[in-house]
């Protein structure tokens, strides 16, 4: 059977999640504080995290960014109250899969999770074979068996999402998108109201492999339109 992880300091929304997840045979595991919560995603395999943002011991920002340090790259559902819009922003940042708003209905939930579970499957029956393992751009060389990324010949250090931006763009050359289908595509959902994140993302990522940033020769601006990667 397999395991899914809940951390959440309300009991009474913690068992309603998982009298669900048992519904759908998922054997669910409960953490009620960030820092036992961390030590259980760390310490067992899960197919999906729903994370609480307000935890005592350890906040589920916190969480899920020392989650994606460890290269844990189990599927986060981050659990945010209204009124916390930054809280958003910086989850799906430092590389939370999607987000849902407290109070919501376990319909919406369900719908989540199960398209979470669904994009996790179909990445593991899809492998890219061993021609499919590496992206070359000149100077710019992507392994996606093991996330790494160089440019230049040195070892660029990015986030989950940065990594996922980049290796769309960089294996779609000249191909446009704009922020809208950014976020469906890496995030997979279409968040209204946070392209901005998309812009973000792109400045760090200019910054990191692009020797002038206000002069990028690989991520380019197509004014009105959205971004591209360098057309070969």
């Amino acid at each position: 059977m397999e395991k899914a992880l809940i951390i959440e300091d309300d009991r009474d929304i913690s068992n309603l999640i998982a009298i669900h997840l048992s519904d759908i045979n998922y054997q669910v595991d409960a953490a009620f504080d960030g820092k036992s919560g961390l030590l259980k995603a760390l310490n067992n395999t899960y197919k999906i995290i729903i994370l609480d943002v307000r935890l005592p011991e350890l906040d589920g920002l916190e969480v899920c960014k020392r989650l994606r340090q460890e290269k844990n790259r189990t599927p986060v559902l981050m659990v945010t109250s209204k009124s916390e819009e930054i809280d958003k922003i910086v989850g799906l940042e430092i590389g939370a899969d999607d987000y849902l708003t407290k109070p919501f209905g376990i319909r919406e939930l369900m719908a989540r999770v199960k398209a979470l579970l669904r994009r996790s499957e179909m990445s593991k029956e899809n492998p890219n074979t061993e021609t499919e393992q590496e992206v070359v751009s000149g100077e710019l060389f992507i392994n996606l068996a093991k996330r790494i990324v160089e440019i230049y010949g040195q070892r660029v250090e990015l986030s989950p999402k940065e990594f996922d931006l980049l290796l769309l763009f960089a294996s779609n050359p000249g191909r446009i998108y704009s922020r809208t289908q950014l976020l469906e595509l890496v995030w997979g959902y279409q968040f209204d109201g946070y392209e901005h994140t998309v812009n973000s993302h792109i400045n760090r990522l200019r910054a990191k492999i692009e020797k002038d940033p206000n002069r990028p020769e690989f991520i380019l601006t197509s004014w009105g339109v959205g971004y591209k990667f360098r057309d070969e």
